[in-house]
């Protein structure tokens, strides 16, 4: 797994390089001190994780994620401001390191990291046909998730949203109790057929078969009210031709 660390704090930065090395499966291609050079280098290079402090000169770690062009590379963020922890997550950081980081903590963020490229290949290599090599559609009807210490499976057609709750994912399926996985809306996209679920929130995705209607700012389904968030509106009202 390729990876750089940006961080303003040389020492930070050598602490983290350090945490990789005891680890293994983890090759530090580069630092920096930089965010905007970083940013430049991970546009240009192919790179599976990024560790980023977020207050730093010139651009924060959160400006720097939200610069990226094409596919975005797993990030862990690293700092000393726990406030920031909700917004990280809100763009889909694997997880949120506060300094001084323990080593067991440290871990267990990489290895979530590990994990979820793990399941995106195999996710991948289950999507080519064997006859032509295509990519196929999601065929099946059905998804599997961990959830305590089993994987259950979800109808995908019964699934009526899914709700953002920090670490973990809620979702709301008909005739069944919601059910709690420790993913995030990353890995959990890739699983379901993008023509019929969307993301219309930073904390909601839905299944666009089951909204009964919108009203202003609110997707409906049934008897419970989904905001729709700002930065979404345009792509959801395009989407539903509204």
């Amino acid at each position: 797994m390729k990876c750089i660390i940006i961080d303003d704090e040389p020492l930070a930065i050598d602490i983290i390089e350090s945490y990789c090395q005891a680890i293994g499966g983890i090759e530090v291609i580069c630092t920096f001190t930089n965010a905007i050079k970083a940013l430049d280098f991970i546009n240009n290079n192919t790179i599976d994780l990024v560790f980023s402090d977020i207050e730093m000169p010139n651009i924060s770690g959160i400006e720097l994620i939200k610069s990226l062009e094409g596919k975005v590379p797993y990030f862990i963020f690293t700092t000393a401001y726990p406030e920031y922890a909700l917004e990280g997550f809100d763009l889909n950081a694997v997880d949120y390191l506060v300094k001084p980081i323990p080593f067991p903590r440290f871990i267990k963020a990489v290895n979530r990291v590990k994990e979820m490229i793990r399941l995106n290949d195999s996710s991948t290599s289950f999507n080519f046909s064997s006859a032509g090599g295509e990519i196929a559609s999601h065929e099946d009807n059905f998804i599997f998730v961990k959830s305590e210490y089993e994987n259950l499976k979800i109808d995908i057609h019964a699934i009526k949203h899914i709700q953002g709750l920090k670490d973990y994912l809620k979702i709301h399926s008909e005739n069944a109790k919601p059910i709690l996985t420790l993913m995030s809306f990353r890995e959990i996209q890739s699983k379901l057929p993008e023509s019929t679920f969307i993301r219309v929130h930073r904390s909601y995705i839905v299944n666009v078969n089951k909204i009964t209607s919108i009203q202003k700012n609110r997707i409906i389904i049934k008897d419970e009210r989904i905001p729709i968030g700002e930065s979404y509106k345009s792509m959801v009202y395009s989407r539903l031709n509204i």
